[in-house]
């Protein structure tokens, strides 16, 4: 039988997080995609720590009339933007099951401009 969405993508998952962890100095950059929004964490593994987040929720970021893609960059920006006063400069990149293809890649190229080391 054929696995549902759902189940494939938590088991590519469960996959990639096998391999990958974010440590103090590296952190993870864990990305949730929803239907309507986009959320990012820059997450300690080791301590089990969130240390920042970002998401289209933000006020300066929910505009009506701007594309999931778009709002999506302006996410990966803001992220870049909050690394930089933190001190982060370089973070192991967690696609969370999605694939590297619309939102998940802009965000991604977003906070590469923005300084991010990925």
């Amino acid at each position: 039988m054929a696995l549902t969405k759902l189940e494939r993508r938590s088991r590519i998952r469960l996959r990639v997080r096998k391999k990958i962890n974010g440590t103090a100095e590296r952190p993870r950059l864990a990305v949730f995609r929803s239907n309507k929004q986009i959320y990012v964490q820059v997450v300690d593994d080791i301590n089990g720590v969130t240390l920042l987040s970002a998401s289209s929720k933000e006020k300066d970021i929910a505009k009506a009339g701007i594309k999931k893609t778009e709002q999506a960059q302006l996410v990966g920006k803001a992220l870049a933007a909050k690394c930089k006063e933190k001190g982060i400069e370089s973070v192991v990149f967690d696609r969370s099951g999605y694939k590297y293809h619309g939102r998940v890649k802009s965000l991604a190229d977003a906070a590469r401009e923005g300084g991010l080391k990925i």
